[in-house]
């Protein structure tokens, strides 16, 4: 297996685990689908693996093509649109909040121009320079990415919660210096950054940083509604040992 697959992979699987712990730590259902990020990237990560070996030759074109479709319909079709959503849901009534939901809107024309694209044109993956450039004649649009970075990165700094905004901020330091070094496979390395600063989720959501009715405030320690079971089978563990 080649090393970038191993990495791949081994980035997937940590993510998955950060993923998981994360998910036990929330506590109101509005702040799930941000709580989800590292787990989705964790997905993500394990097609861009297999990718890697279908362009390696460890397999065949027919599992190349669906990886790549993977892959790109998560980095240019879900996410533009996930990751506003998941700061509008957590957002309280007020300016920021119908800023927030006008980016979900982009982030959902972009998301429909982009599965358009994937769908109705060949998307070329090929290694350049130690990383995967994704091509495709209608997603690799100028235009198209203002409107992508604009609903992924905008609607983070717009969070009135500062945890948020700090995640916006290090995710356009970012993807700023990936597009000046690596823009040909900015996809692909912008994802594997924002894939790993995703592991800031779970810091924050066991610090209780987020917490939905008072932003920048600390959440009440109460019973977390989600994954109840993994909580209980390790007090059962602890208090056996």
């Amino acid at each position: 297996m080649c090393f970038s697959a191993t990495a791949s992979f081994a980035a997937s699987g940590v993510l998955a685990t950060i993923g998981i712990a994360t998910l036990r730590h929330v506590r109101e259902p509005r702040a799930l689908l941000f709580a989800s990020v590292p787990l989705l990237f964790a997905l993500h990560q394990f097609s861009e693996g297999l990718v890697w070996l279908a362009l390696h030759g460890e397999l065949g074109k027919v599992a190349l093509d669906h990886a790549v479709l993977l892959f790109t319909v998560y980095a240019l079709g879900i996410l533009p649109v996930l990751m506003p959503a998941a700061v509008a849901l957590m957002e309280p009534p007020g300016w920021r909040r119908t800023a927030i939901v006008g980016l979900t809107i982009t982030g959902a024309l972009v998301c429909l121009w982009d599965i358009a694209g994937l769908v109705l044109f060949p998307t070329q993956a090929f290694i350049e320079q130690h990383s995967i450039a994704y091509l495709n004649a209608m997603t690799s649009n100028m235009m198209v990415s203002v409107f992508y970075i604009l609903a992924t990165c905008g609607a983070l700094l717009l969070s009135s919660h500062r945890v948020v905004r700090t995640y916006g901020v290090v995710n356009v330091i970012g993807l700023t210096i990936v597009h000046l070094v690596k823009g040909y496979a900015f996809a692909s390395v912008w994802c594997f950054y924002a894939a790993i600063l995703s592991v800031m989720h779970y810091w924050q959501f066991d610090r209780r940083k987020i917490d939905i009715r008072t932003p920048n405030g600390v959440s009440v320690a109460d019973q977390p509604f989600l994954l109840i079971w993994l909580r209980r089978a390790r007090s059962r563990t602890t208090s056996h040992a």
